[in-house]
């Protein structure tokens, strides 16, 4: 699975943003996705994960309640919607991909994207 993520840029604290990450392959409809997120000088970090149907998510405490991960199969997208952004949201968001659900969560996925970059401002 190829995946290429858009939809960063810079907004202000309080403010959304929504994030998408493109796959190619058939094999999306039955991969786990995720997005994590690495600030400077920051080890990267898991933010949100969707299994294969959209019916079961996980997150991160410090976004619960404010980011949506959700897909849509039919157009090989994976959405991450962030809402009441914090200026702490600012990193690069990465989408990442993988047959198994666990190795999405746990940062170990098979396929990456690029990253896309979010800057909060307060």
């Amino acid at each position: 699975v190829q995946l290429q993520a858009s939809g960063g840029g810079l907004v202000q604290a309080g403010g959304s943003l929504r994030l998408s990450c493109a796959a190619s392959g058939r094999a999306f409809s039955t991969a786990s996705m995720g997005w994590f997120r690495q600030a400077p000088g920051k080890e990267r970090e898991f933010v949100a994960a969707i299994n294969w149907s959209g019916g079961s998510t996980d997150y991160a405490d410090s976004v619960k309640g404010r980011f949506t991960i959700s897909r849509d199969n039919a157009k090989n997208t994976v959405y991450l919607q962030m809402n009441s952004l914090k200026p702490e949201d600012t990193a690069v968001y990465y989408c990442a991909a993988d047959f198994r659900r666990s190795a999405v969560v746990a940062g170990n996925a098979a396929s990456w994207g690029q990253g896309t970059q979010v800057t909060v401002s307060s």
